[in-house]
């Protein structure tokens, strides 16, 4: 058992001390704490996502977006994944040095047959080959830019069963309130939200989350809006889950390819 109650059980001490949660002589400060706290908060959301999938079939693999030093994935594999061999965690990140300390820290403690570390964008991970065509959970931890709604993009073309964002980076809706400002003040008393900028840039922000719930609903996707940890851990705290379900339309093409119908997908299952 771990001598810091914080630590869960059966927790890789050597893996924390690599992440730097725990010092070299293994204590934890305040700090590190507070990122232990957030990293396990989020766990205690996927994990059930985790077990439904396993529930339902032997394999899973994870795309984790904007992974950074790759703490979620770690975490996720050390807590819950390593005791499935055909479980796959995939980490993407644009910085070259994250990744190659990411892929030595999985090689050093013996995760490396179930985590795989690419450098890239999220946009060039759309139908990139060393991704598997099936994925079921797609995760994206504060990714910044647009990398957020690139994984969300990733999620659907993909057809993930789940999709789990922590969004970040919200500033383009506001450039547009910006740009646009003078074509829409006035012309709806609703512009008032957005005169200012501060608010623009908070009111555009809210927004954005709002329009990345609609797209996952249009998609079949049903949508969980809550908060990860307290205001004292990140001022971007809100987490989005989606879960995709089996909609009418999927039965719509079985049947017709089942019933070798397809040339009649235009009549019975065109698209809008």
């Amino acid at each position: 058992m771990s001598l810091i109650p914080e630590i869960r059980e059966g927790q890789s001490i050597e893996l924390l001390k690599a992440l730097h949660i725990l010092t070299r002589d293994g204590k934890i400060n305040q700090d590190t704490r507070r990122k232990l706290k957030q990293v396990y908060h989020l766990f205690q959301f996927i994990e059930p996502l985790m077990k439904d999938i396993f529930d339902h079939q032997d394999t899973l693999n994870l795309v984790d977006h904007g992974a950074g030093k790759s703490y979620l994935g770690f975490i996720l594999y050390d807590l819950f994944l390593k005791n499935f061999p055909q479980a796959h965690v995939y980490g993407i990140e644009t910085r070259h040095d994250l990744i190659v300390n990411a892929q030595s820290l999985a090689k050093k403690i013996g995760f490396e047959q179930g985590m795989s570390f690419l450098e890239m964008n999220t946009a060039d991970s759309f139908h990139h080959p060393s991704l598997p065509e099936k994925v079921d959970i797609v995760t994206a931890l504060h990714a910044c830019n647009t990398a957020t709604d690139d994984a969300l993009k990733f999620a659907l073309i993909h057809q993930a069963k789940y999709v789990v964002l922590v969004p970040c980076c919200q500033a383009e809706v506001a450039a547009v309130f910006r740009k646009l400002k003078g074509h829409t003040l006035g012309k709806t008393p609703l512009s008032e939200i957005w005169r200012h900028p501060l608010h623009s840039r908070e009111f555009g922000s809210h927004l954005t989350n709002v329009l990345r719930c609609l797209q996952l609903e249009a998609h079949g996707y049903q949508v969980t809006v809550t908060e990860l940890v307290g205001w004292e851990h990140s001022m971007k705290n809100e987490l989005i889950i989606a879960k995709s379900k089996h909609s009418a339309r999927q039965r719509q093409l079985a049947i017709l390819q089942e019933m070798n119908l397809d040339c009649l997908k235009e009549r019975f299952a065109y698209d809008l």
